[in-house]
């Protein structure tokens, strides 16, 4: 028996600790009938969605009889080389059959490398007998969770992987000489990047950020609420950044006003929900023309707001 495509349904891994918002998210935002979870594991029905807690999708998903472990291997190796194994159950069983499919090679990635290129499918043990894989997913990294050769020295948190894991993805960052404002930047993670690059970096935030980050000759530092900006007298932006720690329909109110009176480009925002998700507020960025909303593997109970228009 060969493989079976699905082609009435998507399969999509969660963000680690959130498949309950993913689920939510498809079916109240979406209308997609959710087949079955098994984990982070979720089918549903239909065709892709842009779905934010969704960490990986797999956009072919086939079905595969498989009648032992070493036939599950030819079979999977017949579809292409690179695979990893995203473990629903079955364990055991599954890890003999990855063991037997070509080493996939998982060295930290250096910020300022390119995405891998070489096709990265993804597949399951659904029953003993039965394989679901794609050979095409949405990321080219396992899971959709890069792994970064972190900077342990310099940066005063790891909230710095955040913006190297966006840049990554989109393939797209401030160039030297830009300007970046970066709102509510203590401890200054987010200002350090950004200066890295070369972009000239106005950080802005009521506590003062750490010392040698406010030296970089990249970054002027001032004392002030995030908040209390006006666009109307910043003058042309080149990018607007924010990670501050507010509720969302707070920095929904900033970006409006931003949106219509100011004179930036591009904007990266982190969305921090407290105890529940504040899906109507997600939904409310992710409806700005242009726009795209996304869980980042190095956010928490977050999603990351990108507005690009260059």
């Amino acid at each position: 028996m060969t493989a079976t495509p699905m082609d009435d349904r998507t399969i999509y891994i969660a963000a680690a600790g959130f498949t309950d918002d993913l689920v939510h998210e498809l079916e109240d935002l979406h209308g997609a009938r959710v087949l079955e979870v098994r984990g982070r594991l979720v089918a549903a029905a239909g065709p892709p969605r842009p779905a934010a807690w969704a960490q990986n999708v797999w956009l072919e998903p086939v079905a595969i009889p498989v009648a032992s472990i070493g036939d599950a291997a030819r079979k999977l190796k017949a579809v292409q080389r690179n695979w990893h194994l995203h473990a629903t159950g079955h364990h055991r069983r599954a890890a003999l059959i990855q063991e037997q499919l070509p080493r996939v090679a998982a060295r930290p990635v250096v910020f300022g490398d390119a995405p891998p290129t070489a096709p990265l499918g993804s597949w399951t043990l659904w029953e003993p007998d039965m394989v679901l894989a794609s050979a095409r997913c949405t990321s080219p990294f396992p899971d959709g969770e890069p792994r970064f050769q972190e900077n342990r020295t310099v940066p005063p948190t790891r909230a710095y992987l955040k913006l190297w894991e966006l840049f990554t993805v989109l393939g797209k960052r401030p160039t030297p000489g830009e300007l970046c404002l970066d709102l509510g930047s203590c401890p200054g993670g987010w200002t350090w990047v950004l200066a890295e690059l070369g972009a000239r970096v106005f950080s802005v935030d009521k506590a003062d950020i750490a010392p040698h980050i406010a030296a970089h000759p990249n970054v002027n530092f001032c004392t002030g609420s995030a908040f209390g900006l006006d666009p109307r007298h910043a003058g042309a932006v080149d990018w607007l950044f924010s990670d501050v720690i507010c509720y969302p329909d707070r920095l929904l109110a900033t970006v409006g006003r931003w949106l219509e009176l100011g004179q930036c480009r591009n904007f990266v925002c982190t969305l921090k929900f407290q105890a529940e998700t504040d899906h109507a507020t997600a939904r409310a960025f992710a409806a700005v023309p242009g726009s795209r909303l996304l869980h980042l593997a190095h956010n928490k109970h977050e999603l990351t707001w990108v507005l690009l228009r260059d």
